[in-house]
């Protein structure tokens, strides 16, 4: 990865952090991004430390925000000419239905407006790259239907990991392979990643509230003693991500699907179906028009 320059979403904490590190590591020109001016200052040190050398930039940005969109992607534009890596990581797990200033669901804009938006913000320095990779991770139990009228979760929405989380990682599946498609030509390639139950920093702030009812007299525990036995460990949990970024072996492969240990598998038929790619995608178009018609103004 050395004379490469890789960016990474949501990458202050947890297993986006790990990820850059991992490609700093690697050689790799690293640019963190996260909501927090301090804590990615504070994460670019840590990992220019660990790495061996100071190419570890660092970015604040609300990335649910299409203003913060904007306004990363001009600052990237304004520092770099080309991209070869871009990482969609960031993520968040809300018990109940929030919006954004803009008054998207916030799960949904982390997971699939962020990741469309930023990708396309970004496109030329990842088209002057030359073989340049996206790669958007998706999570929790993904693989479940896409309901064309609740993308935002308007019509039905449950907190927590079974239901409008898995609902946004399944999209996210689904927006990858329709990406991978409309990138065909331009020398850059879109694929999608798991990287397993890792012990990250949102998994450990889960509040009791976002449990069902029915379990939170256990969630204590489950938080407390139970997640550490069994949840990775982020190194672990940022393997597959490295490897999607940095792998010769992957070099021009697109629109496909990797496990936590690395292995490609088939999409789920959810996510292959184009009704559901073409849903999740025209509603992304539309959500962003106004940021993308005023980068080019």
């Amino acid at each position: 990865m050395t004379g490469k320059t890789a960016l990474i979403t949501g990458s202050t904490a947890g297993i986006g952090m790990e990820t850059a590190r991992g490609l700093a590591k690697l050689g790799a020109s690293v640019i963190l991004v996260g909501i927090d001016h301090t804590q990615a200052q504070q994460a670019a040190q840590d990992i220019r430390t660990s790495a061996g050398h100071d190419r570890v930039s660092a970015f604040a940005a609300d990335l649910t925000s299409l203003h913060g969109l904007l306004q990363l992607g001009s600052q990237i534009a304004e520092r770099y000419n080309a991209l070869d890596v871009l990482v969609n990581n960031v993520g968040m797990n809300r018990p109940r239905r929030e919006l954004t200033a803009d008054g998207v669901e916030k799960m949904f804009a982390a997971h699939v407006l962020t990741p469309f938006t930023l990708t396309h913000l970004l496109l030329p320095q990842l088209k002057s790259a030359g073989h340049a990779r996206v790669v958007n991770l998706t999570g929790g139990i993904p693989g479940g239907p896409i309901e064309h009228d609740n993308l935002l979760g308007e019509r039905r929405f449950i907190g927590w990991t079974f239901s409008h989380y898995n609902h946004t990682k399944t999209m996210t599946m689904a927006l990858t392979a329709r990406l991978a498609r409309e990138l065909q030509g331009t020398g850059v390639t879109a694929n999608v990643v798991y990287p397993g139950h890792g012990y990250t920093p949102m998994n450990r702030s889960t509040p009791i509230t976002a449990f069902p009812k029915l379990y939170r007299p256990v969630a204590p525990l489950v938080l407390k003693v139970v997640a550490p036995l069994f949840l990775s460990d982020l190194t672990r949990s940022a393997r597959s991500s490295v490897y999607l970024a940095a792998t010769p072996e992957v070099e021009g492969l697109t629109g496909a699907y990797f496990d936590d240990k690395c292995r490609r598998k088939p999409l789920p038929a959810s996510a292959l179906d184009e009704r559901n790619q073409s849903a999740v995608w025209n509603l992304c178009v539309r959500l962003s028009t106004d940021a993308l018609t005023s980068t080019q103004a």
